[in-house]
């Protein structure tokens, strides 16, 4: 059978004769183009929740007031002038070979001192890494801070002296403990929240997911505070989700608001209004704070290579110090003697904290084995022996061997 036969097989019939019907020729078929990936459109940006513009002025929003006095406002700027300070001290000091690493904050002050006090004494936070504004707001000494990063505590503070848990540095796990933490709280009747701090690339982890689904589903009393600072280290934030972070809420059933992360006075308004939702039995809600890292994610990276120098001025020019300072000095709130005197006060934190540092006596080697457990186990006392036994065992070793320490 030949093509043109098989062709026409669709036939009629006249005068007993069996014609092929007519049939157009076949075109080849038209090469495919390859699929190309294309990303969904993105929605349209939310307007943030702000009271306070990038040139200073006051400005009100329909859902979130806040009245503060004029020294309420002084405070809000002595805390944030003076945690930058103190980060740029810890960077400094990483640079010299005083710190093993440091993340800085710089550029982030507004969301979390706006944040930190919004809080009442009996809450609990869970930070991640870089939360120092928000340490400072609890009452940490901000050289205890840096203990950790020196390499000569666990840790450096206790956390229920300020209600304040120790830095968290595996991504997004702090949201379930705060999660289960808040459930705590509801089954021992008290009326605090609890509060976790997390960036915008952490909201990709499966246990943020997590901790949205039981926080919602048990109804716990905590604030998830999203630090939308722009980049989850080199990745933007287009790369960790399509919608804004704080519509993802309402897949789990609980509501979320952006604020503007640089304006203080609106994320204060905000955080006060999520607590107090959380606290009057209506379950979890979600701070997006759109902020910017100013710089690097951690003192060993180079955030040059994955971001333009236009995107940070840009970002500057809403610098979150200069704005309340304008405001500030055209309500006539403050006068030079006030700025002159925070300006020293910030030097002498900052001389301080490097005094501290430079000072920090190395640990009790034999100290890593105190704490695990409460009552002593046979398995420690036995490493411990061991270990004592290693150190003694050098040239330079004290006339009270660590061996008798060790026993």
């Amino acid at each position: 059978m030949t093509v043109e036969s098989t062709a026409a097989r669709g036939t009629t019939r006249s005068s007993g004769k069996r014609t092929a019907a007519k049939t157009p020729a076949k075109k080849a078929p038209a090469k495919r183009k390859a699929a190309q990936p294309t990303a969904p459109a993105a929605p349209a940006q939310p307007e943030l929740v702000q009271l306070l513009t990038p040139e200073g002025e006051r400005v009100e929003h329909p859902d979130y007031a806040i009245d503060l006095s004029p020294e309420e406002l002084r405070g809000l700027y002595r805390d944030m002038v003076l945690t930058r300070r103190f980060d740029a001290e810890a960077t400094s000091l990483q640079r010299q070979g005083e710190l093993g690493l440091w993340a800085s904050l710089l550029g982030q002050e507004a969301a979390q001192i706006g944040s930190g006090r919004a809080l009442r004494d009996d809450d609990y936070v869970f930070p991640t890494y870089r939360e120092h504004g928000v340490a400072w707001c609890r009452g940490v000494d901000p050289a205890n801070l840096l203990g950790m990063f020196r390499g000569v505590n666990n840790g450096g503070w206790d956390p229920n002296s300020n209600n304040f848990h120790l830095y968290t540095i595996v991504i997004g796990s702090q949201t379930l403990h705060a999660t289960g933490y808040a459930m705590g709280v509801t089954k021992d009747g008290a009326d605090s929240a609890v509060v976790a701090y997390f960036g915008d690339g952490a909201s990709s982890q499966g246990d943020v997911a997590e901790a949205f689904t039981f926080a919602a589903v048990y109804n716990a009393p905590v604030v998830f505070f999203c630090q939308n600072n722009q980049w989850a280290i080199s990745e933007p934030t287009e790369k960790q989700s399509r919608v804004p972070i704080y519509q993802r809420a309402a897949g789990y059933g609980f509501p979320g608001v952006r604020v503007d992360g640089n304006d203080v006075l609106a994320v204060l308004a905000v955080t006060r209004a999520a607590l107090e939702h959380a606290r009057s039995g209506q379950g979890p809600m979600l701070v997006e704070a759109f902020t910017y890292r100013m710089g690097a994610h951690t003192t060993s990276d180079d955030p040059t290579r994955y971001r333009t120098d236009s995107e940070r001025a840009a970002w500057e020019a809403k610098d979150p110090i200069q704005r309340l300072r304008a405001y500030l000095e055209a309500e006539g709130l403050a006068d030079e003697a006030f700025f002159a005197g925070l300006e020293e006060e910030s030097e002498e934190l900052g001389r301080g904290v490097r005094e501290k540092i430079r000072t920090m006596p190395d640990p009790d080697t034999m100290a890593i084995f105190e704490n695990a457990y409460a009552d002593g186990h046979a398995l420690i006392d036995e490493e411990r022996a061991q270990f004592a036994e290693y150190l003694a065992s050098f040239a330079d070793a004290p006339a009270d061997s660590a061996a008798e320490r060790g026993n």
